[in-house]
């Protein structure tokens, strides 16, 4: 405690304070505190990536949608020249003889306009499958990440139990599970 101020400790806080006090040398806590210390900034960084890549799919998610908006806007299109194409047909029909070459202009301009609108969607909605595909991957990721950082965390519990029952053998449990966590982490960083 420090002033008038309340601070509450851990069992793990306890013994740090309690060996660094009395000067323990016993290195089972040393080493202990110390892979505690590395696991911890190991599981932030893993942390981070783990957020940034999960704010990358909901970014990836938002492109597929904007650009399938955007094909189905043109899809509209599409229908729009198609009525109206459907419309000067019928007029090439039912005119008088002296405006049929008008109305199948009018017909044959829609009709090419539709090709070019009709690209434009199918260009659109391969684009927002591939943001959809992207999306997927990132957030593939992320889980990878967060896999990574929940084991870490577990070994830097193990490492807790370990220094507060004084069971050695624990240590090799904190390592292993550790080690589980790194790998994860180099299969995220491997987009695995």
């Amino acid at each position: 405690m420090s002033g008038n101020q309340f601070h509450v400790h851990g069992p793990h806080d306890h013994e740090i304070e309690h060996a660094a006090e009395h000067g323990a040398s016993d290195r089972m806590s040393g080493r202990i505190a110390v892979t505690t210390a590395l696991i911890a900034t190991i599981g932030a960084v893993f942390a981070y990536q783990a957020g940034a890549t999960q704010a990358e799919a909901m970014l990836f998610k938002n492109n597929a949608a904007i650009k399938k908006t955007e094909a189905s806007n043109q899809w509209n299109f599409y229908q729009a020249k198609s009525s109206k194409q459907n419309l000067a047909e019928l007029a090439v029909d039912i005119a008088p003889a002296a405006r049929q070459d008008d109305y199948r202009a009018q017909a044959k301009r829609y009709s090419d306009e539709k090709a070019k609108i009709k690209q434009d969607a199918e260009t659109l909605e391969a684009e927002s499958l591939k943001w959809d595909h992207d999306s997927d991957h990132a957030l593939h990721v992320h889980h990878r990440w967060a896999q990574a950082t929940t084991v870490l965390q577990v070994s830097i519990a193990l490492a807790a139990i370990a220094l507060l029952t004084r069971r050695s053998w624990l240590l090799s449990g904190v390592y292993g599970v550790a080690a589980v966590g790194v790998v994860l982490g180099a299969l995220a960083m491997m987009n695995i």
